[in-house]
């Protein structure tokens, strides 16, 4: 694939209009989340992830839960078991 260059002015406010083929490609509508790096070879836009990247140890315990804790085993038998209910409900 070749890349197209094409070029650009700066203006008085840092502002820049991006072509409209790029902004089709990317399917960038006006409002769009971007994000911006700044990279050796010069500045990368790239969507903005829809939620905020988290650690587990941010969300760890965040839902209660009233009931016994169920084992690994006991979870992957139920999700199971909700598969094959759906797959013979079809």
């Amino acid at each position: 694939m070749a890349v197209e260059k094409q070029r650009v002015r700066l203006s008085t406010k840092g502002q820049i209009v991006l072509p409209k083929s790029i902004r089709q490609r990317k399917n960038w509508v006006a409002g769009a989340s971007l994000t911006i790096e700044e990279t050796p070879e010069g500045v990368l836009l790239k969507d903005a992830p829809l939620f905020e990247r988290t650690r587990v140890e941010d969300v760890f315990g965040m839902l209660n839960c009233s009931g016994r804790r169920l084992s690994i085993e006991e979870m992957d038998a139920s999700v199971l078991a909700e598969a094959r209910r759906r797959h013979a409900r079809d």
